[in-house]
């Protein structure tokens, strides 16, 4: 076995997943994407057919986003690198977050020495549910156990019952995220891990005007106050979630870049974090969403760490109880250890990148802080978690 280390690591901005609202919704999803994969290659300074595999998390895989848009980004835009293979994963929201820990294995393994794991989302474009002909719900087989399948918001306001967790605290919780990623964008603590983009610009009947705009900056950070979240309508009647502490539907695309040790060497790149465990693990359905409490219990099991080797933490905000229940389950995680930056509450949650935008935000806010290592965790649809821990080299 040898040792895999990432070597460059970047994000779009985030963009609102509204058709015409958003910054990005003038990109096609394999455009967005392509830019985000040369945009690594560019920087490491090394050639494209450098690269011998790609692997891209993509959740909702129809219309522009099917038939392997990873392999597609790459072609658009690289077309005379049509050597470097690239592979689509779908493990839902945690695809961007699977596909690094493959990339990971493959280095380590032997199999490839330079390799590039991502993620996308142009969920203005593609909405979640868009690859299931019949409609979502339907494509569950007979033998199924669960009478019928169970909606996220459903799920969500389980565990909210279960752990406790009021609206009060889903909305704080909200507010906190706010505030956090408004502080780190106007610090500019975002500026290494953006790429900026020039972006088409739609017009009123959503076709390109030929101008463009600079988007240096994530879209769906907010001046929110507690009154203003307190005034939301939840989802569910008498719910907790609200779309102020939900995740918002977002476009973007994140990826990093890896290479064996020794080709990081041949090649005069410099080494910046290295994958220390993984695990991607299934949860009970019933509570669909508590896969980052069962992710870092058999992280945590399988690698021997406590929760104090931990110097930051990235648990996808995907609704305010998902958070708030693991935080209940390890009481010993300092809150202020926790999504530094804010999360997918406040930047948004473009579904098959975040797996891979976690993980950049958490290198780079380990390099400004000198701190060693993260654990990055998920919830996932069809009742599975993920969790990885990255070190700095």
């Amino acid at each position: 076995m040898g040792n895999a280390v990432i070597v460059e690591a970047l994000r779009t901005p985030i963009a609102r997943g509204k058709m015409g609202r958003g910054d990005l919704s003038g990109f096609h999803a394999a455009q967005l994407l392509g830019r985000l994969q040369m945009a690594l290659v560019e920087k490491a300074g090394i050639e494209p057919g450098d690269v011998e595999q790609i692997f891209g998390g993509c959740v909702t895989q129809a219309g522009e986003q099917s038939n392997n848009i990873t392999r597609h980004a790459w072609l658009g835009a690289s077309p005379d690198s049509y050597s470097t293979a690239g592979t689509t994963v779908d493990v839902q929201c945690g695809s961007g977050q699977q596909a690094n820990n493959v990339i990971n294995a493959l280095v380590k393994g032997g199999s490839i020495d330079v390799g590039i794991a991502c993620g996308i989302e142009l969920m203005s474009h593609v909405g979640l549910g868009a690859n299931v002909i019949n409609g979502p719900g339907f494509f569950l087989p007979p033998e199924f156990p669960w009478n019928e399948p169970m909606s996220q918001f459903e799920a969500v306001e389980k565990i909210a019952t279960a752990r406790g967790i009021s609206r009060e605290d889903a909305d704080a919780f909200a507010l906190d995220s706010q505030n956090k990623a408004r502080q780190a964008r106007d610090e500019g603590r975002f500026k290494r891990e953006i790429l900026p983009i020039e972006a088409p610009v739609l017009g009123d009947d959503m076709q390109p005007t030929g101008d463009t705009r600079l988007v240096e900056q994530d879209q769906g950070i907010r001046d929110s106050t507690l009154e203003s979240l307190a005034g939301l309508k939840p989802v569910q009647e008498g719910g907790v979630h609200t779309p102020g502490n939900s995740s918002q539907v977002s476009d973007g695309a994140a990826g990093l870049l890896y290479t064996s040790e020794e080709k990081a060497k041949q090649l005069g790149l410099r080494p910046r974090a290295r994958i220390l465990h993984d695990v991607v693990v299934g949860c009970d359905p019933e509570m669909l969403l508590e896969g980052p409490i069962d992710a870092t219990h058999k992280l945590l099991s399988k690698s021997g760490m406590s929760l104090t080797d931990i110097d930051l933490f990235e648990c996808n905000e995907a609704f305010a109880a998902v958070v708030l229940s693991w935080l209940k389950e390890f009481p010993a995680i300092d809150r202020e250890k926790v999504n530094v930056n804010g999360g997918a509450i406040a930047l948004g949650h473009p579904v098959g990148c975040t797996g891979s935008r976690l993980i950049v935000t958490a290198l780079h806010e380990l390099e400004r802080t000198d701190r060693s290592t993260a654990l990055i965790t998920m919830c996932c649809g069809s009742a599975v978690g993920t969790a990885t821990v990255i070190e700095r080299i």
